[in-house]
């Protein structure tokens, strides 16, 4: 049966869909908690109305009927929550980066083998996209033989003026790599199946923010290990023009064809969202996936229940990362 979730931190809007696509599935929220204001306030509660704001995030971690929690604040603050989470007895489902340092990933590692909670990284550009699930199930049905690289464009638009303060502080945000390329790296790990990976390259620079010289605007990693490559470019160059946030892309090269995933949308054509195309030795076409179910959700409720790990596993997600982490600090070492 679905189960009670609570909420801890809504500092970024990827909560709107953790939370709405765990609603989907029948789970039920009443309270959320969050450290200050958060700038997705407004919207959470016009978005959420019945949900209620609790001055005390004890009254989530000590209720019983709370399962899991899911935790979207600042990316810094987001390890301390889970651990916290996770020695109240709840599952977690924690926005990405779910954390930003060695020392924070090797304390989740160590809270997770100790209480044996879930906890699960919502890499919401696999998760939340059809045209992802939809590729998922043609690999793993031998449409392009066996995937050798994975090249993925994470593209994002600044929005300066909705950004808050921890947005240009890469102690609280983590890192171009650490934040937004984790996405990428969970990618390809997952269609190689690889276990790990070695870092052969990693660079992050600021180009376009010289009133803010920590941040850092664009960001690329070059992955290799025994079973495929990956080459991750991200940014924040996402021009104005583009009708959506970002023209997120994923190449899946395999043995026998070939995927190209066009996740957000179509540059020059009518604006469309999951589009996918593949070529192998029998076909060359696109395919619409807008009607493709998400197994993540429906999965990770199952393993709540039954105590599995069918939506991801847990070594891969500390696997992720681990990569993300170190990347980011490769990237900018100077």
């Amino acid at each position: 049966m679905p189960f009670k979730l609570g909420i801890l931190g809504i500092d970024h809007g990827h909560i709107f869909g953790m939370l709405s696509n765990m609603l989907a599935e029948g789970c039920s929220c009443a309270a959320w908690w969050s450290d200050g204001a958060a700038v997705s306030e407004p919207k959470f509660r016009a978005t959420f109305p019945a949900l209620e704001r609790v001055a005390d995030r004890r009254r989530i971690l000590d209720d019983p009927d709370v399962a899991m929690v899911l935790i979207a604040a600042v990316p810094c603050e987001r390890a301390v929550l889970a651990i916290e989470a996770m020695e109240a007895g709840k599952d977690v489902m924690v926005d990405k980066p779910g954390c930003t340092t060695p020392e924070q990933l090797a304390a989740l590692r160590a809270c997770q083998a100790r209480t044996g909670r879930i906890w699960t990284v919502n890499f919401s550009e696999r998760f939340e996209v059809a045209a992802v699930a939809r590729a998922d199930a043609l690999v793993k049905a031998g449409a392009i033989g066996r995937v050798v690289q994975t090249v993925g464009f994470g593209p994002h638009r600044q929005n300066l003026k909705t950004r808050p303060d921890w947005f240009f502080d890469p102690a609280k945000f983590g890192g171009i790599l650490c934040d937004i390329a984790s996405h990428q790296i969970d990618q390809f790990l997952h269609f190689t199946g690889s276990d790990s990976a070695e870092i052969v390259h990693a660079h992050v620079e600021n180009t376009t923010m010289p009133d803010h010289p920590g941040f850092q605007d664009f960001g690329e990693v070059v992955l290799r290990s025994p079973k495929g490559h990956g080459y991750i470019r991200v940014d924040w160059f996402t021009p104005d023009g583009l009708p959506t946030w970002g023209d997120g892309r994923i190449f899946l090269l395999g043995t026998e064809g070939q995927i190209e995933l066009r996740k957000y949308t179509e540059i020059g054509q009518a604006h469309r969202t999951n589009n996918l195309y593949l070529v192998n030795g029998e076909e060359n076409v696109h395919i619409d996936c807008s009607d493709m179910a998400l197994p993540y959700f429906p999965r990770l409720v199952a393993d709540v229940q039954d105590r599995t790990e069918t939506a991801v596993t847990q070594a891969h997600t500390f696997a992720v990362m681990n990569l993300a982490i170190a990347a980011q600090q490769k990237g900018q070492t100077p």
